[in-house]
């Protein structure tokens, strides 16, 4: 556990599982009636109030400082100071509303942060029934302390953490807890093994679930920031300190700003020195090389970049909560995905049956075979839960706004048990209606189920008399079985018929399905006084169902994908070992049960160990929300990018922890969503491998504005750099300020909206290691930007020995601009040749090209406005000139491509 995480009392260590109800009471200085009045107040001084704390927020003057703490906004504001200093007021007024913006962007996204712990103080119950004095009474949940005596029944939330001291039939829904997709059985007995997960501890009940059946009484142990809950909440108060990929590179590359930027003025300087040249016109000089340096717009075009991607994501159902989150997801290497509702549909389903001797798919036509119907009937009956009258059948639309019906196969809305509506709805979806069934053969009397004795039987009014029906734990149901349906006969229940059964059983058992035995018996007259003793005797057994909460159909495809673009899928789950390896080989994401890893398991694994070996286990099973941190922080202590999906409140802290936390939109808490750097506005994991894709083009897109504009900035500074020791005044800090106002920012943003590259999801993430200016970056950065200093230079050169001056420095004012114009289409690619990606096929670029070469053209065009930037008019011999070596660069880059791809280096250099 992470040392941050809030401390806990002494008595939560404590294994209250394991001791007896007296040992328990004991040492909670407690007892059955309650505690008194004055323990209450005492308590409450100790442990403080039952509710979560709030960790102490930044005021908003620390948060917007804070977001100015990276060398990027250092450097920035230097240009502009220096713009200031130069007179370009209109430059420094651009940059600074860049770097306000950002900063204000990352205050807003900081606080949306803030709210999942606001959400997760929201699932406490408001009022509990507690005794005290011997009393029962309704008290604020807030004022429980360790030692009240709590009453639970149907539909109550479990206002802390509870050990029961007894249970009736009681179940509550632990889904955002555990991760288990049907409700927990739970018991007043001990149990004896003290390391058991959150799942397994049956005589527990925790804040925050919900009781979804029977009723029990319990002495709370825990409260506040003391529950499981509580252990959540502490997680997601922990400060977040890490930083993206992104992040990280932006911040290597202003350190690179910085000491090239004051290497390059520390040489001008002395060499203009050295010549007797002035020393203010040296500054001004230096200082207008630094601006050149400094790709001002950089932040501003990456900010831009990543909001057009998170708009093409939020279009195809994937809400991206926080920005960089965008370029991360395109270098995730590991997704850990929840089982339940994420991978699956979270919603039980009968998938095989047993009948007549022999298994069978539940698609098959059951109704047609030998005691089909009376199956059928057993299943739509023996059951408590109801289809909703009012809500009949959910439309598109409706489906698509809510959360999705507990019945699926039918349509139909069902309430109830997971387990009971899966049984009806099947049943429905066959043609059997529940409905139509108790209409003609009424109930008239029930045993309800018991989670002692596992058994459930009902009494219906039929044509000829009366008939029991009965289901539950098929070991127990078949001991009270004495004949079984055969052939559509009842004929004496056997040993080979009993060995038979058994085996179906183990079968179903082994493909990770939860089994219900169903049997029934006619009476002639009305049973009197129903008795498990009298009623649940002497049955007819009629066969098996399996069911099990299915996986997602499109998820397969999808963890395929994810396989042939290098993302390794992992599954954690609060399910037991079985169920996530079987769906997990369905879906293709275990290939051996070797890769399978329980909770109990890990945490007999000391963390060097678990670092080692985390990379041999695909699943892990029963876990807790501990180990599902444990287990991203062992991948990225691999060096892994890694990707968390979760809905529930356990898995909150993982979320938070790893580097892409994806809640789900539909299913999802608000503690999940809150912590979420995306959301799946459509619960599908398919969607993730969307947002994958379009993270690695917005990276991609990124690294090609960073070529653009550095190799851009790069020609800048070597032109004037070259052009000052040679003695030349070949352009004015305002030509400088004006390109890359205009023809770089345009066309940078434009690179932005590229379009994906087809292979983009058959390559291998990049490394977060990996430096920004890998895979031939850095060098075609450096190769372009000194082919656009030698024609800048050329073109004035040749016109300095022709023309007058100004004719020179306006050549070489409009060569230097319409260069980077038209370099912005050497870097689509630096592998394909423009030709074979199309000229036209950016159509945002081609009108940033136009916008940009007319705003450059004008100004020397323009009487009057050419005078305020020191240029004159061009003839046309001239501009033929400037043309030329604004196409030659898109020549001599083709040939630098051509000479990659034949000596097999092009895919590296892209």
């Amino acid at each position: 556990m992470n040392s941050k995480t809030t401390k806990r009392s002494v008595t939560t260590s404590m294994p209250f599982h394991t001791m007896s109800k007296d040992e328990v009471l004991r040492q909670l200085g407690t007892r059955e009636e309650g505690l008194s009045r004055e323990e209450v107040s005492a308590k409450l001084a100790k442990h403080g109030k039952n509710l979560l704390q709030e960790k102490k927020n930044k005021p908003l003057l620390l948060k917007l400082l804070d977001q100015f703490k990276n060398v990027m906004i250092f450097i920035l504001l230097a240009a502009a100071v220096l713009s200031g200093i130069l007179g370009e007021w209109t430059d420094t007024v651009i940059i600074l509303v860049v770097v306000i913006l950002n900063a204000v962007l990352g205050v807003i996204q900081e606080n949306k942060a803030e709210q999942a712990l606001a959400a997760l103080k929201g699932m406490s119950s408001p009022m509990a029934k507690v005794r005290r004095d011997g009393q029962v009474a309704q008290v604020k949940s807030e004022e429980l302390v360790p030692g009240d005596i709590v009453l639970l029944e149907a539909g109550n939330m479990v206002p802390a953490d509870v050990r029961l001291l007894s249970a009736a039939s009681l179940q509550t829904e632990e889904a955002a807890l555990t991760g288990e997709s049907v409700p927990a059985d739970k018991q007043a007995g001990v149990l004896e093994e003290a390391d058991l997960v959150i799942g397994d501890r049956t005589n527990m009940a925790y804040m925050s679930s919900n009781v979804s059946y029977g009723r029990g009484e319990g002495v709370v142990t825990a409260t506040g920031m003391d529950t499981e809950v509580g252990r959540i909440a502490g997680y997601i108060s922990e400060e977040d300190e890490d930083v993206t990929p992104l992040q990280r590179k932006l911040d290597e590359l202003g350190k690179y700003f910085t000491y090239i930027i004051l290497g390059v003025c520390a040489v001008i300087l002395a060499v203009g020195l050295l010549e007797g040249r002035g020393l203010l016109d040296m500054v001004l000089t230096s200082i207008s090389l630094a601006v050149a340096a400094i790709p001002e717009g950089l932040p501003a075009i990456v900010t831009i970049i990543l909001a057009l991607g998170v708009q093409r994501m939020a279009a195809r159902k994937a809400i991206i909560r926080k920005l960089p989150a965008v370029e991360t997801l395109g270098s995730t290497e590991i997704v850990c995905s929840d089982k339940t509702g994420t991978l699956t549909l979270n919603r039980m389903t009968v998938e095989r049956l047993f009948l007549d001797g022999k298994a069978d798919d539940a698609a098959s036509g059951v109704a047609e075979l030998a005691g089909g119907n009376l199956l059928l009937s057993a299943m739509a009956l023996c059951n408590d839960s109801s289809i909703d009258e009012a809500g009949g059948k959910r439309g598109a639309q409706a489906d698509a706004e809510k959360k999705p019906p507990k019945a699926a196969r039918s349509g139909a809305v069902i309430l109830g048990d997971p387990t009971e509506t899966a049984l009806v709805d099947y049943a429905l979806s066959v043609g059997i209606d529940k409905r139509e069934l108790e209409r003609r053969y009424p109930r008239t009397g029930e045993l309800p189920f018991d989670s002692d004795r596992k058994l459930m039987t009902t009494v219906h009014k039929v044509e000829d008399g009366y008939r029991l029906f009965t289901k539950g734990a098929p070991d127990v149901l078949l001991q009270r079985c004495t004949r079984i349906l055969s052939g559509g006969e009842v004929v004496p229940l056997e040993e080979s018929h009993r060995q038979q059964v058994a085996e179906g059983n183990k079968a179903l058992a082994g493909e990770a399905l939860r089994v219900l035995a169903f049997a029934y018996r006619d009476e002639a007259q009305e049973p009197g006084q129903l008795t498990s003793e009298s009623a649940e005797a002497e049955l007819v057994f009629i066969g098996l169902a399996g069911m099990i909460d299915p996986p997602r159909e499109e998820v397969r495809d999808a963890v395929e994908v994810c396989r042939r673009a290098g993302i390794r899928p992992v599954m954690i789950t609060g399910d037991h070992r079985d169920t996530a390896a079987a769906i997990a080989r369905r879906l293709g994401i275990l290939r051996d049960d070797r890769g399978v890893l329980t909770g109990r398991e890990l945490d007999r694994m000391g963390e060097e160990e678990f670092a080692r070996r985390v990379t041999d286990f695909s699943v892990y099973a029963r876990v807790s929300p501990e180990h599902k941190v444990r287990i991203v922080k062992a991948w990225k202590k691999q060096g892994k990018i890694v990707a968390m999906t979760g809905d529930g409140v356990n898995d909150a802290p993982a979320l938070k922890a790893a580097d892409i936390g994806v809640g789900m939109g539909i299913t999802g808490t608000d503690v999940a969503k809150g912590v979420s750097d995306m959301v799946l506005a459509d619960d599908n994991f398919t969607t993730i491998v969307v947002a994958v894709e379009e993270g690695r083009k917005v990276y991609s897109n990124i690294r090609k504005a960073i070529q653009f504009l550095l190799s851009a900035n790069l020609g800048e500074v070597l032109t004037l750099f070259i052009a000052t020791l040679i003695g030349w005044r070949i352009l004015e800090p305002i030509h400088i300020l004006w390109i890359n106002l205009v023809t770089d920012t345009l066309p940078a943003l434009a690179l932005g909206l590229e379009k994906t590259d087809t292979d983009a999801m058959s390559k291998k993430p990049r490394k977060a290691s990996s430096s920004i200016f890998a895979g031939g970056l850095g060098p075609a950065i450096i190769y372009q930007g000194i082919v656009e200093a030698a024609l800048t230079l050329l073109v004035y050169g040749w016109a300095h020995h022709h023309y007058n001056e100004g004719i020179a420095v306006t050549m070489a004012f409009a060569t230097l601009g319409l260069l980077q114009i038209t370099h912005a289409f050497n870097v689509r690619s630096n592998r394909k040749s423009l030709l074979q990606i199309g000229v036209a096929t950016n159509r945002y670029l081609l009108g940033a090209g136009v916008i940009s070469a007319l705003l450059l053209v004008l100004v020397i065009l323009i009487p009057g406005l050419n005078d305020w930037f020191g240029v004159t008019h061009l003839n046309p011999a001239q501009w033929g000139i400037v043309c030329a070596a604004a196409i030659g660069i898109v020549l001599i880059v083709e040939a630098v491509k051509l000479v990659m791809r034949l000596s097999g280096k092009g895919k590296a250099w892209d």
